[in-house]
């Protein structure tokens, strides 16, 4: 497979999602429910990942419980403790936090991710989203979640602190002179001032600045305001686009977004998600999907498209199109996931399907592809060279295997068509993603002011 339109590799990052991007990965068996809480079974697939030269791992999380526990084990350990002890198991690959904007602090959340930063040497990124649930909100003492437009308000000036004192300390501040007994320039260690809307924060951080500069921003959210959001502030973009069609359409306008906002677009990376069931054989790839969607039954089918679109499950049909009249005008639900929404929604449209098919052609929210190694290859290779995305997130169906299948099989077709790369080239997660170390915007008016 070869194309002229574009030149290049790809970013690959790996989304550990509990046991598995299946609802019944865990009936599988291959690793045991307790895997959750053991440190040691996210270590194994990042070495796996790692093995593969893949940019980073990625850990999803929501300030409560998530699971239907009488279904599927449940019980999510905090994620930047999590990667911490992942990242220390590790010499190369990336690993990318989860946190909101809803329910933390700019300036504790700051602190934790610079110093995720400092203890992997560079390796940290923050996933920066907001949480739609009412169950969340519950737990910090509000009785439903807050409007989306409110939630987005919120973590604009969110980021903007946090990214302010990321660079509180310039990148010279620290002299560390024991002879003359001066450990750092007082005029690099800015007090941020920051008062806005949501937020009153002095500042500087207590932690200089970390060896990326700012460690990666990382953004979801496929909403106006998410759009909004990750096009101004964000490093890399995970959505869920399911057609080449809207990946190219998504992939133009982030990349105009962002060239709006004054930045270079080519430092604003795209990753549509790609969840993923592999076999040796296409045929194998299929019986394994199968195995799967029976332990889950019809009622796991059901609950996933049910989740997505925001209407009970005991309103749709299996066998039937999605019920078009309950939909309204296709408006996402206030308080829910738009991208998801949109991307169940189209291509269910635009294809026809019934609730069934719909579920076989997305899982966890994203574009799903049954195969084996060279029609993954294929998919990635075709939206990467035609502009639909500069990387991918993957979403295997179970673990380790699953990771296994793509890094011992997939990896190298895409190495022989020059797509990925061989051997990691540089030390920090922006230089795997192939962005620059970000100048301090405190550092350009010191240099303004003294000269």
């Amino acid at each position: 497979m070869s194309s002229t339109q574009r030149s290049g590799q790809m970013s690959i990052g790996m989304n550990i999602l509990g046991l598995g991007g299946h609802s019944a990965a865990w009936r599988i068996g291959e690793a045991p429910w307790s895997a959750l809480q053991d440190v040691k079974y996210f270590q194994n697939i990042a070495r796996i990942s790692e093995r593969g030269t893949l940019d980073a791992i990625f850990l999803a999380d929501g300030p409560a419980l998530q699971a239907d526990v009488a279904r599927q084990p449940a019980g999510r350990l905090e994620p930047m403790v999590l990667l911490t002890a992942v990242a220390l198991a590790t010499k190369h690959i990336g690993v990318i936090a989860t946190a909101s904007t809803t329910y933390n602090s700019p300036y504790n959340l700051a602190r934790r991710v610079a110093s995720m930063d400092f203890i992997s040497n560079g390796r940290a990124a923050w996933n920066a989203v907001t949480n739609a649930g009412d169950a969340a909100a519950q737990n910090f003492g509000l009785g439903e979640a807050p409007l989306h437009v409110d939630r987005y308000e919120r973590a604009a000036e969110f980021v903007e602190v946090v990214r302010k004192l990321w660079d509180s300390w310039e990148d010279d501040a620290i002299i560390g002179d024991h002879a003359s007994g001066r450990f750092a320039h007082p005029e690099k260690v800015h007090a941020i001032d920051h008062v806005g809307k949501h937020f009153s924060v002095k500042g500087p951080l207590n932690v200089p600045r970390s060896p990326q500069g700012r460690p990666v921003v990382v953004q979801a959210g496929g909403s106006e305001g998410g759009k909004a959001l990750g096009s101004r502030y964000a490093d890399a973009i995970f959505c869920t686009q399911t057609t080449l069609e809207d990946g190219i359409a998504f992939y133009d306008e982030m990349k105009a977004r962002a060239a709006a906002w004054g930045r270079n677009p080519d430092h604003l990376k795209i990753m549509p998600g790609l969840s993923t069931t592999i076999g040796g054989t296409d045929e194998e790839a299929e019986r394994r999907a199968d195995q799967l969607d029976e332990y889950a039954g019809p009622e796991g089918a059901l609950a996933q498209v049910a989740q997505r679109i925001g209407l009970p499950a005991k309103e749709l049909d299996l066998d039937a199109p999605l019920p078009w009249h309950r939909l309204g005008d296709l408006t996402p639900p206030e308080k829910g996931s738009h991208g998801f929404f949109e991307a169940q929604i189209k291509l269910a449209k635009r294809e026809n399907l019934t609730v069934r098919q719909l579920s076989r052609r997305i899982r966890t929210g994203h574009r799903l592809v049954v195969g084996g190694p060279e029609k993954i290859a294929d998919t990635l290779s075709e939206w990467f060279l035609a502009g639909a995305g500069d990387g991918f997130n993957l979403m295997p169906d179970y673990f380790p295997s699953g990771a296994e299948a793509f890094v011992d099989h997939v990896v190298p077709i895409l190495r022989k068509r020059g797509l990925f790369r061989h051997e990691y080239t540089g030390s920090t997660l922006r230089e795997h993603l192939g962005l620059p170390r970000p100048a301090s915007q405190f550092a350009r008016s010191t240099t303004s002011a003294q000269s």
